[in-house]
């Protein structure tokens, strides 16, 4: 396979019920986009990787990682970037919430910027889960008075990015935890004035399965690197 427009990194934990469609649906949206789908497995004990690999045997512009030492989401997904070969890389959650047609509109307008964020607190984005909706919502704003980031949705974890400008940045200081990473990615964005939009999408209910966030221990680590990146603001160590 030559070296591909766009890579789409899925990282997957126990998502066997939705995986497969969510791929399928994403390679009919971007049915025009020469596109390598990498799938990073956190060594899911319901047989995520078997079934990528039952459904798509054969098909070269899907790739499954499975990951058995240190498990997370940030982890996952800078494995994904590392194995990635796109000059476009989007990442998106394998669960449903993310739109596949969103990510083709994405990855059209990151061809003219740097950055496009899905965001759901823009006009016309949204969310099915309407408490989680407000409950985010009120976050963001308080993760914008903390930290000073212009941006609406620091939560997102759905984007695209140029691969030349995301492989610039300090991987060691942006992938670790869980969804923190994502604004701590976007600081270094910001930091270096990339052109970045944000997208509305609406995010739609999981497929299947059962979500994996703890909602208490997320709060609890959220709050700690918001405090820390206002620290850094504060002090000029960003």
């Amino acid at each position: 396979m030559a070296q591909p427009e766009l890579t789409v990194i899925t990282p997957t934990y126990n998502e066997r019920e939705a995986i497969v469609d969510v791929l399928r649906d994403l390679s009919e949206a971007l049915r025009d986009v020469e596109t390598e789908f990498v799938v990073v497995d956190d060594n899911s004990p319901d047989g995520t990787a078997d079934a990528v690999r039952e459904a798509f045997a054969g098909d070269a512009s899907v790739r499954v990682i499975v990951r058995t030492q240190i498990r997370g989401l940030a982890l996952s997904i800078r494995e994904g970037i590392e194995a990635s070969t796109g000059h476009f890389l989007l990442v998106m959650d394998s669960d449903g919430n993310h739109s596949p047609a969103d990510a083709h509109t994405m990855y059209q307008i990151c061809r003219l910027v740097d950055v496009v964020v899905g965001s759901r607190f823009v006009y016309g984005g949204g969310m099915a889960d309407r408490r989680r909706y407000f409950a985010s919502y009120t976050y963001n704003l308080f993760m914008r008075f903390m930290i000073g980031t212009q941006i609406d949705d620091n939560l997102s974890g759905f984007f695209c990015i140029r691969r030349d400008r995301l492989m610039k940045f300090d991987f060691d200081k942006i992938f670790w935890g869980y969804g923190d990473y994502f604004f701590r990615l976007l600081k270094f964005v910001q930091r270096d004035k990339l052109r970045l939009v944000e997208l509305p999408v609406f995010y739609g209910p999981r497929r299947g399965g059962t979500s994996k966030t703890a909602i208490l221990n997320i709060l609890v680590l959220y709050t700690w690197e918001v405090f820390k990146l206002s620290f850094w603001r504060i002090t000029g160590r960003w």
